[in-house]
């Protein structure tokens, strides 16, 4: 066999990873988009390690377009096989994809504009790539094997990242030999979060692809986080009449950040202010996310039995129109979430372009962004940004809360990783990592025991 690494290794995004079996059969672990401006990253979104024709099939971890983003390029390209997911995952995936054609099809007119004819692109791909996506879809649930070739099986078991997100574990039987466990985590949830459950452990595997987004970090302990959020809410919005901005992705954190912010109204400890959800894909992420109770945690279903509308309270809005989203502009002391997290596409950039140059205005960063990214720029303090062909000073407070962070922080990482048998575990690959986070957390890996552990590089092919 032979894993191939072809994308997010080396950087957090374009999760892409091809194993190849003996008998030549190649099953590819996601197929994400890369996000950042890194000018190594210019030409990944076109361009693929491999032929896409020559995939067998597909397994997704989950929706997130860093991870499913480039499914549609995958088709277009001449990928006619199944593509394996969690019904949950499907579902979003869907929504995030037909996003996403929007995204591909208005940047490229936009660039078209500027360009000589013999220099124009096509879209990465458009809605009609994503409606063929779509029909490749094999829905599996968790915590069931399934054949997805006469000698593989394949297991998926709850990641607790986002709404239907699997971790990946390959039961592979070789003639003659031992049968071999290749696990993928892909993103690593965090326990103890709102609405869903808890990452539920792989089995224990001879391989294993793992994630390292915050191997070198901690996040902030949950039981301070509403009130933190709070204390903000009310500094910004009641103290100095301002507004306070929350990129957010549209996917997980809106509806986390909402469920506390009911939770808050619930309690009747919510200030008197409006608060809008500035995102068409939000909204219908939000209606997935209630076609699903299957994957919400004890404590969210017992809250429903008080609430049956966790995403919803009297003060809350849901903007889908361009008119009404211009409009809040003209509001004061309000909370407006809206999307991208990274800010680098969407109206969040609207929001900040009208906000974030009056002192009295609060941006909460509550997730990642990638270098190169508005909101990469931003978490590194800076003092002007450019939106919109203009340099703009930052003078809005800029606050960073990355306790909503969907992903593990280094020690929930290796609480997780508990359930592998150091004496099984041959090989464990990191990726979906900065650099500083991939040397960082290796070496904590090596302190705990685990012999082998091997920093992927992008384009990267070892026999297993």
């Amino acid at each position: 066999m032979n894993i191939k690494f072809c994308g997010a290794a080396g950087t957090v995004t374009g999760s892409s990873h091809l194993l190849t079996l003996d008998d030549g059969f190649r099953i590819l672990l996601d197929c994400g988009l890369y996000q950042g401006r890194e000018e190594a990253y210019e030409n990944f979104n076109r361009h693929f390690f491999f032929k896409p024709g020559d995939i067998d099939l597909v397994i997704l971890s989950h929706a997130h377009i860093d991870h499913s983003g480039k499914l549609p390029r995958l088709v277009k390209e001449g990928f006619q096989g199944k593509i394996y997911a969690t019904p949950a995952t499907r579902d979003l995936t869907a929504i995030l994809l037909l996003d996403s054609a929007h995204i591909q099809e208005r940047e490229s007119d936009f660039t078209n504009r500027k360009m000589e004819e013999e220099h124009k692109e096509e879209p990465l791909y458009n809605v009609e790539d994503v409606t063929k996506t779509m029909e490749l879809f094999r829905m599996v649930g968790y915590d069931h094997w399934f054949h997805v070739h006469p000698d593989v099986e394949v297991l998926f078991k709850d990641s607790g990242h986002i709404l239907g997100s699997a971790s990946v574990t390959l039961r592979i039987h070789r003639e003659g030999l031992k049968t071999t466990y290749l696990g993928f985590t892909a993103d690593i949830g965090r326990p103890e979060r709102p609405i869903l459950r808890d990452p539920d452990p792989m089995p224990p595997c001879d391989y294993l692809i793992c994630e390292s987004t915050y191997g070198n970090r901690l996040h902030d302990e949950a039981p301070k986080e509403r009130e933190h959020l709070l204390e903000i809410i009310q500094q910004t919005c009641v103290v100095q009449k301002g507004k306070l901005i929350i990129p957010a992705f549209s996917v997980g954190r809106t509806q986390e950040i909402v469920y506390m912010l009911d939770q808050l109204q619930t309690e009747g400890r919510l200030p008197d202010i409006p608060v809008y959800v500035d995102s068409p894909l939000a909204v219908n992420a939000t209606a997935i996310f209630e076609q699903h109770p299957e994957c919400f945690d004890k404590e969210l279903l017992r809250y429903m039995i008080r609430d049956p509308n966790p995403f919803g309270f009297e003060k809350l809005r849901y903007v889908r129109s361009v008119d009404e989203s211009k409009s809040l502009n003209n509001k004061k002391a309000c909370i407006i979430i809206s999307a991208s997290g990274m800010m680098n596409a969407g109206r969040i950039r609207h929001h900040l372009f009208n906000n974030i140059e009056h002192p009295e205005n609060t941006i909460l960063i509550v997730g990642y962004a990638g270098p190169g990214t508005t909101g990469g720029a931003l978490r590194s303090r800076v003092k002007t940004i450019r939106l919109f062909g203009q340099e703009l000073q930052v003078n809005a407070r800029i606050e960073i809360m990355d306790s909503f962070s969907a992903h593990g922080d280094y020690q929930e990482m290796i609480h997780y990783l508990r359930s592998q048998q150091k004496d099984k575990l041959r090989k464990l690959f990191l990726v979906h990592g900065d650099d500083d986070a991939l040397e960082s957390f290796r070496g904590k890996l090596l302190s705990e025991g685990y012999n082998d552990v091997h920093i992927a590089m992008l384009g990267e092919s070892i026999s297993l």
